[in-house]
């Protein structure tokens, strides 16, 4: 490979990088909190509900779907209302993030 086309290669990967530790400065504790939970779930799914059995707020799952950071996972026939999510690569990546800038 040419020295031009490394140089660009390495530029991305470190520019991808760069944008990954910024989005993970984005995230809020609530949001860190909840999408940490889908960290140890079959399929990365995300809980519905927190320790104390309150109901994740709306306007954390739109953000972190906004964000890219969770998905709908398939939609739930009794209560149309819950989101069903689970994480996405970006999510992973951006909680690793958070914690090497914590580490920092």
């Amino acid at each position: 490979m040419p020295d031009s086309k490394q140089v660009d290669a390495s530029a991305d990967a470190e520019n991808t990088v760069l944008e990954v530790t910024l989005k993970a400065g984005k995230l809020t504790a609530a949001q860190r909190r909840w999408l940490q939970k889908g960290l140890g779930q079959a399929g990365g799914k995300l809980p519905l509900f927190d320790d104390n059995g309150r109901e994740i707020p709306a306007r954390t799952i739109r953000a972190c779907i906004d964000a890219g950071w969770a998905e709908p996972w398939f939609s739930n026939p009794i209560k149309p209302d819950w989101l069903v999510c689970k994480l996405t690569p970006a999510a992973i990546e951006a909680l690793s993030a958070s914690q090497k800038v914590k580490k920092s």
